[in-house]
């Protein structure tokens, strides 16, 4: 994301469900952005059986798509640049068993070319969500030229 600290709450998340609606897997999954601002984000995945793996949860892929996805998110809106994920680190606490993901994640560090974030993701059954990852990871700033158009 360029910098946009001028921009309306609305128009931020406006620009950032056009980013989610250019990955293709992210289209593929029915991820949603239902919330932006500068160093958070929260995102949705909605559970269907095309996620689950063989015990009936989440696939741990998706959960750790969800976490990634929201942390980059919470950190390139804080850089207010174009960046990737340069590590992160998730802890599964719970089998996702639910109708929905969320994943909220924020920057808990920001620095001139990385920002080290957290998110937790939960898993919504029966309108209540619990807890089913925690993760950690550093967002870091495209080299300039690196990014694709």
């Amino acid at each position: 994301m360029d910098k946009t600290s001028n921009a309306s709450p609305e128009t931020f998340l406006a620009m950032g469900r056009e980013v989610l609606a250019s990955q293709p897997f992210s289209v593929l999954i029915g991820a949603e952005l239902h919330g932006l601002a500068p160093g958070q984000c929260e995102l949705h995945v909605p559970v269907s059986d095309k996620i689950r793996q063989q015990h009936g949860f989440v696939h741990g892929g998706v959960v750790s798509y969800a976490a990634d996805n929201a942390l980059t998110y919470a950190g390139g809106t804080a850089l207010g640049l174009p960046v990737v994920t340069s590590e992160f680190k998730i802890n599964y606490v719970r089998p996702a068993v639910g109708e929905r993901l969320i994943a909220r994640a924020h920057a808990v560090h920001t620095g001139k070319t990385q920002a080290v974030c957290r998110c937790d993701v939960f898993v919504v059954e029966n309108g209540q969500e619990k807890l089913c990852a925690v993760a950690q990871g550093t967002i870091t700033v495209l080299p300039s030229g690196s990014a694709r158009p």
